[in-house]
């Protein structure tokens, strides 16, 4: 399989679209428990999910899941003013191990959409 700029645009994109989900997510996941929580890990297993629809390969959910983890990563980070956004609480933990379950799952056990070829007829 080649990379043509569009592939490559579009893994861009899904990286991105994982680091601004996650950033999202360390943000909400412990505001309004447990609702919070909740569409934190919904949003993240779309952002998987729908990388995974929209390329047609495994990869999709690679890109988004290595922007998410990323944020994740930096977020975490306490500053020297000793301000961090992600705890070492049990909603904080959830979300993150809750995130990588996710990438796995999404990208192991899932099936892919089929693929019909082109100008194929149903029924013949």
């Amino acid at each position: 399989m080649t990379l043509s700029p569009a592939r490559i645009g579009a893994y861009a994109l899904l990286v991105l679209l994982g680091a601004v989900t996650g950033a999202a997510g360390v943000l909400v996941h412990a505001a309004w428990f447990p609702g919070g929580l909740l569409l934190a890990l919904l949003a993240t297993a779309g952002v998987f999910y729908g990388g995974m629809y929209a390329t047609g390969t495994r990869s999709g959910v690679g890109a988004s899941a290595a922007g998410w983890l990323v944020a994740i990563v930096l977020l975490t980070v306490s500053r020297p003013e000793g301000d961090l956004l992600i705890g070492g609480g049990s909603v904080s933990y959830a979300y993150m191990l809750g995130g990588m379950a996710i990438a796995v799952i999404c990208a192991t056990m899932m099936q892919l959409p089929p693929q019909a070829p082109p100008g194929a007829r149903l029924g013949k």
